[in-house]
């Protein structure tokens, strides 16, 4: 393993979310300019951040879920609509060729 790659000043850190005032001490190397009391009653730096897991919609389950039965049910209906058009298109007799201008010069001569 390389020596002094890792930072030195890895220390506890209060993490405080700012839209329900959730709290979690973990560690970081994070610069703090604020200081607070923790439950254990020491001082930590504290960091205020704007989303953590208390209000990520992934982590609250309030995500957007997105439509995918009607999505899929969209793209059957064109995929079944288009092999019908093709398989009309294979029905329906073909057109006899029509005639060029020259061909058409030539029988009226």
């Amino acid at each position: 393993m390389k020596k002094d790659i890792h930072p030195s000043d890895y220390r506890p850190v209060v993490f405080e979310d700012l839209g329900n005032g959730f709290r979690v001490l973990s560690k970081s190397t994070i610069k703090a300019e604020e200081m607070t009391k923790w439950e254990d009653g020491k001082e930590y730096p504290l960091v205020k951040v704007h989303i953590s897991s208390s209000t990520h919609p992934f982590f609250t389950g309030q995500e957007k879920l997105l439509d995918m039965e009607g999505r899929v049910d969209r793209f059957k209906a064109r995929a079944e609509a288009g092999a019908k058009a093709k398989a009309a298109k294979q029905l329906k007799p073909k057109n006899k060729k029509t005639s060029t201008k020259k061909e058409k010069q030539e029988q009226t001569v």
